[in-house]
């Protein structure tokens, strides 16, 4: 099948190459004449289905942190099995980022997006069918697992976009996809505080079957409208050699602290509130009220922290907002103690905004560190087009993988819980955990960015 565009007929300089199966053979979105010229359009179309697609994958991904409410005392499954269902998901998410960040590449953005989003089909039928009193436990285990696919779709989205837009818009264009994405986690569980109101806690499976009809309008919008670029292309050494870059694993570690903390927590709110504050949250929809206020500040503040970077420098940003989540964290614990409900939820609320900039910010530190390096070499006489493909080709590789181990983090955020409640019957102790975790993260953006190396990573 051959699709023209009302552009190509203008001349080679100012339109779209031909699109052959959906497949874009000349995409250069650098040259104004170009990008006006139709690819502009082209490319916020994608970005619009490519938006849509992955954020029904976040509210999959974090269903159980909605369907855990609905686990009542019929299921028989205690607070620490239930922090271990929501685990589970963080876990496969997380490792499944990593080969779907390839996955465009080898197959295609439009292609891939079809696939992962239809691929939602099956968590969500499953858990529309399968869960009511009686339901072994494994079973859950099971279920929970197979919604982790849900994970994996940011980073086949983010890879895909990133390829469609010119540098100059790079950073507008992903922070859109990232925080439309993100608002997932909140509208999952505005959908289960609406069904908890509506029908009670005796039918977790509506939670998971609305959203069937909206992955096949995901799956069918991404064949209609989509496209593949025929140019986007990863390079697989790209991955080895930043792998031994010691910025790989330093910032892997930041993005733990801030978007792993982000879905950690907004896998395990719900189960919290319940377990710190029964009194308070005896019932599911009491916990479900709040829920998704802290997921849906986070999701859209995160291009603020983006935005700050830009203007104020990206590691600036990011050691200050480490300081922020400790002292949020602190307020947490101060509130645990003294069972402060209000206090608790304004620590808990501000650890989530603070998270969602911490977001923007680091990820924008991660070219922003190879741009700095290209820069070095070009002052000591390198050449500026190999710099600056290098710089752009070793972002990318990191990108993937800090979002992988950043999402690993959702895993230790529950462990932490788990561990804390089983051993203590209270948070006290996770919370000490994530204020340690916050100072490590502020003291590496410290040493390594702000005071060891000013000249060498000026501008990060």
């Amino acid at each position: 099948m051959t699709v023209t565009t009302d552009v190509e007929q203008k001349g080679r300089g100012s339109s779209l190459a031909r699109l052959k199966g959906r497949w874009i053979d000349d995409w250069r979105p650098e040259e104004p004449e170009f990008w006006h010229g139709g690819g502009a359009r082209v490319a916020r179309r994608n970005l619009i289905f490519s938006i849509f697609s992955e954020h029904i994958g976040f509210s999959v991904w974090t269903l159980w942190s909605v369907l855990v409410l609905f686990l009542g005392p019929a299921y028989g499954i205690d607070p620490a099995g239930k922090f271990v269902l929501t685990a589970v998901p963080a876990l496969i998410g997380s490792v499944l980022r990593l080969p779907y960040t390839f996955a465009v590449a080898r197959f295609g953005g439009r292609n891939w997006t079809i696939f992962s989003a239809a691929l939602l089909l099956v968590p969500s039928v499953l858990a529309a069918f399968l869960i009511e009193p009686g339901v072994s436990y494994s079973t859950l285990l099971l279920l929970a697992a197979v919604a982790g696919v849900g994970g994996g779709n940011f980073a086949s989205s983010m890879a895909n976009i990133n390829a469609f837009y010119p540098q100059r818009l790079k950073g507008w264009a992903l922070g859109l996809n990232a925080g439309g994405g993100n608002l997932g986690v909140a509208v999952v569980q505005l959908v289960g505080l609406a069904l908890l109101a509506t029908a009670g806690d005796a039918s977790p499976g509506l939670v998971a079957g609305i959203y069937i009809p909206l992955i096949v309008l995901a799956a069918l919008g991404s064949a209609l409208y989509m496209d593949n670029l025929s140019q986007a292309r990863n390079d697989g050494r790209a991955m080895r050699d930043v792998c031994r870059d010691p910025h790989t694993w330093i910032m892997s570690v930041l993005y733990i602290g801030t978007f792993g903390s982000f879905i950690g927590f907004g896998f395990a709110f719900g189960q919290v509130l319940q377990v710190q504050f029964t009194a308070d949250f005896d019932t599911p929809i009491k916990a479900a009220y709040l829920t998704f206020l802290g997921p849906l500040l986070g999701s859209l503040i995160r291009p603020a922290g983006g935005w700050m970077a830009d203007r104020l420098g990206g590691a600036k940003v990011t050691f200050w907002n480490f300081v922020a989540m400790a002292v949020a964290a602190s307020l947490v614990l101060v509130a645990s103690g003294q069972r402060s409900l209000p206090l608790y939820l304004a620590g808990f609320i501000l650890l989530f905004v603070f998270s969602g900039v911490g977001n923007g910010s680091t990820y924008k530190m991660i070219p922003a560190i190879f741009r700095a390096r290209a820069e070095l070499g070009v002052a000591n006489g390198g050449d500026p087009a190999a710099a600056e493909h290098e710089a752009r080709r070793m972002a990318g590789a990191l990108i993937g993988i800090a979002g992988a181990v950043g999402a690993f983090g959702g895993v230790l955020v529950n462990v932490a819980f788990r561990q804390s409640f089983m051993a203590y019957r209270t948070g006290e102790a996770a919370y000490v955990a994530f204020i340690a975790f916050y100072a490590l993260c502020f003291a590496l953006t410290w040493m390594v960015y702000l005071r060891t190396h000013p000249k060498k990573l000026a501008g990060v």
